[in-house]
């Protein structure tokens, strides 16, 4: 029997004897890489944290004590210690086991979580409530360096300064997040990574200090708990500390008895503690060591050589994103581009190739990148901002006041736009329609395809004032390319003549609409009109009312919640202009959307070509 097969329950792991620890933690590396071949998700991640994560079980009480994970993409190791090894093979698949942390699964899981730079504020309300309601329980957060570049992390940083109670912060310093950790905190950690110097004469110090009899290991406690303590004579800055958080390390995050010793030290302070670990991302498995940026977050791949088990087909919408905005920047030396952490899921390392003096990463800082890109455009540059539809939410006060209060022209390339898949409820981008399109002035777009894209792109950089293109995940289709009118502002695109049964479509759901207008047309005979709406803000209200005048039966069709969507704005604008047909808004339930594929997740909420066909065809007999 294996050591890991003696974990099955949530502290199982303190019953292995420490000799075991080397062994077990291999177990679990070969266990994950096992696994994630066959399933994708994150790996690189979840290799480097194996031993810090045992070293956190062995030293918490679970689920009495709290552990937050930041982001959670590298609790792999977590959920097996907890007793959720045997579901592994149904890993972010649908009705599987989450790539997250999440309460529904294990009270082991102390919160939910997805986004960057949330955890240090969370254990800070934690702490606080323990301390009002007199209960008694450790609080850990767990943060990486990359998510420390994130503004929500230094302001939960500063409120943890002024508490007079114990918690713990961890640094698991890796030098990435999804991408290389840009800016001057990770110049910060580099330093005190290889500050040899200090670690080796403190420790000298303190063991010469402390062999004085009766007097010494109370000159060591002053030296440590003072500002000005031997630290500050070799490492500048002194940040943690000078903020009024004990910082123990940088310490070696694969060896378990030093963190053991670590966590004990910091456990037994009356104040905020910051230890500082260091781990090597992808760690015992080389592929995931050589790239650990591909081995972040992967689908299913070969194990013997770490190469994916590649699809066939069209280019993706990313794909199509980064050959334009490397084509538009040739033709326009103002254009510029902007990334948060997410070079590579962009497709913008391809500009930075072409255009490195013309491309910056901000690190995982949504909101800096925003308002950076509006100090660029209002100095005169044509800007582009490539981020994640679920990460721009976090940046609507930025695209509201910044951007589109001053009319600037930045242009939003929003990718993973719709279901996006087997990362779950946190990582789904079916907001942004509502978010994006209650901004006045702000123009937004949906393409029907990768030419579209292209296209849409073009005129976002001619445009005068700020524009945001949402598009999917999905390999781009090039179904409806024939049709390609000259993108005009404002304006729809007729594909169908508009009948007595006409449907609106936005973005990818017009070529669905296409193909079920075609069976609607072989199984009944009914022929109906099909409008690509291009432009979500502002609505084409000419065409609409144009087709209110003609059609007996109107839908709408979005991938996107229908709180604040766009088939709810054009049953306000039929209402108010005393539209008397038979409407239907065909969009996402107002709710979290689980993990699985796309397609599993569309099936189980009716949003699937087929329940989308029925509803139709129910609905044009009405």
């Amino acid at each position: 029997m294996s050591i890991l097969d003696t974990i099955n329950e949530p502290g199982d792991i303190k019953k292995v004897d420490p000799a075991d620890y080397k062994e077990l933690a291999r177990e679990i590396r070969s266990f994950l890489v096992n696994n994630v071949s066959a399933t994708g998700g994150h790996l690189a991640s979840n290799l480097g944290v194996v031993e810090l994560t045992m070293a956190l079980h062995l030293f918490l009480d679970l689920p009495k004590d709290k552990l937050i994970f930041d982001v959670g993409h590298q609790s792999y190791t977590h959920k097996i210690l907890t007793g959720r090894k045997d579901r592994f093979e149904t890993l972010r698949s649908f009705g599987g086991l989450s790539g997250f942390p999440k309460t529904s699964e294990s009270d082991c899981d102390a919160f939910n979580t997805g986004h960057s730079s949330t955890s240090i504020s969370i254990a800070d309300g934690m702490v606080k409530a323990r301390d009002l309601m007199g209960e008694d329980y450790r609080v850990v957060a767990l943060i990486g360096d990359g998510a420390l570049s994130g503004g929500m992390a230094y302001e939960a940083l500063n409120n943890a300064g002024r508490f007079k109670s114990n918690m713990i912060i961890v640094l698991n310093d890796n030098k990435m997040s999804i991408s290389e950790n840009v800016g001057g905190m990770a110049a910060y950690l580099g330093k005190l990574r290889t500050n040899s110097k200090y670690t080796l004469a403190k420790s000298s110090l303190e063991r010469g200090l402390s062999a004085i009899p009766g007097i010494g290991d109370g000159i060591v406690d002053k030296i440590r708990n003072s500002k000005n303590s031997i630290k500050s004579l070799f490492v500048k800055g002194m940040f943690f500390e000078n903020m009024g958080i004990t910082y123990i390390g940088p310490i070696d995050g694969h060896n378990i008895p030093l963190m053991l010793e670590a966590f004990e030290a910091a456990g037994r302070s009356k104040n905020p503690v910051l230890v500082h670990v260091v781990t090597k991302k992808g760690k015992g498995y080389r592929p995931a060591e050589v790239n650990p940026r591909m081995f972040h977050g992967v689908d299913p791949f070969v194990k013997k050589t770490g190469r994916a088990i590649k699809k066939g087909g069209e280019k993706s919408y990313t794909d199509i994103f980064a050959d334009a905005a490397i084509e538009m920047a040739s033709k326009d030396e103002r254009v510029v581009a902007i990334s948060a952490a997410m070079v590579d899921g962009t497709g913008l390392s391809r500009f930075r190739d072409y255009y490195p003096g013309r491309f910056f990463d901000v690190g995982i800082s949504e909101e800096h990148a925003v308002t950076f890109a509006a100090g660029m455009a209002k100095s005169g540059l044509r800007p582009i901002v490539a981020i994640y539809s679920t990460f721009l939410q976090r940046s609507y006060d930025q695209i509201l006041h910044d951007v589109a209060l001053n009319k600037l022209p930045v242009v939003f390339a929003i990718d993973r736009a719709g279901i996006v898949g087997k990362d779950g409820d946190t990582h789904q981008g079916i907001f942004d329609l509502s978010y994006l399109s209650s901004i006045p002035g702000l123009t937004v777009m949906a393409p029907k395809n990768g030419a579209e894209l292209r296209e849409f792109l073009g005129f976002a950089l001619q445009h005068d004032g700020p524009v945001a293109i949402r598009y999917p995940r999905h390999k781009a289709t090039r179904k409806l390319e024939a049709f390609d009118a000259p993108v005009e502002f404002g304006k729809s695109e007729i594909i169908r003549d508009i009948a007595p049964l006409t449907v609106f479509a936005v973005g990818r759901m017009v070529k669905v609409m296409d193909e079920v207008l075609d069976k609607l047309s072989e199984e009944t005979g009914v022929s109906g009109g099909l409008v690509n709406v291009r432009f979500v803000s502002p609505i084409d209200t000419e065409t609409l009312l144009k087709a209110a005048s003609q059609a007996t039966h109107i839908v709408t069709v979005e991938e996107n919640v229908r709180r604040g969507g766009y088939g709810e704005a054009v049953s306000r604008i039929l209402l108010e202009n005393g539209y008397k047909g038979r409407f239907l808004d065909i969009s996402l339930p107002d709710e979290f959307l689980a993990h699985g594929s796309p397609n599993d997740i569309r099936d189980s909420i009716g949003f699937d070509p087929d329940s989308i066909y029925e509803k139709v065809k129910d609905f044009q007999k009405s």
